[in-house]
């Protein structure tokens, strides 16, 4: 069983950053892929990025490259998404969610636990 928990959203203006956090509790945790996901209101929700257990190969919804950063640190259980160059568009429910077969992914059927989300809101 694995928890986790997102925190640092927030009110940003258009061009702001923001880094967001996942907290993640159980033993297995380094093994597993990490991904963020976002939900805008009335939509479905999208894959941001994802990350493999070990950090080496990083994925990103081509609507944030070069603007998102997903990073990880298995020692403190942790995945972090720096996020810069914000748009309103990027308003969202962001939710972290882990991955048992430890390979980044898109995908969101092979994400095995959720956490509870965080709101990021980007004025204009």
């Amino acid at each position: 069983q694995v928890q986790l928990v997102e925190s640092g959203g927030g009110l940003v203006q258009a061009g702001g950053s923001l880094r967001l956090s996942c907290a993640a509790s159980g033993r297995t945790f380094s093994t597993y892929a990490m991904g963020w996901f976002r939900q805008a209101p009335g939509k479905e929700r999208e894959f941001v990025g994802a990350i493999s257990w070990r950090g080496g190969t990083t994925y990103y919804a081509d609507s944030v490259k070069g603007r998102f950063t997903i990073s990880r640190d298995n020692a403190k259980n942790t995945v972090y998404l720096q996020m810069n160059s914000l748009k309103p568009e990027d308003t969202a429910v962001y939710y972290c969610a882990a991955n048992k077969y430890g390979s980044a992914s898109p995908r969101r059927y092979e994400y095995d636990y959720w956490g509870q989300g965080t709101q990021v809101t980007v004025s204009s």
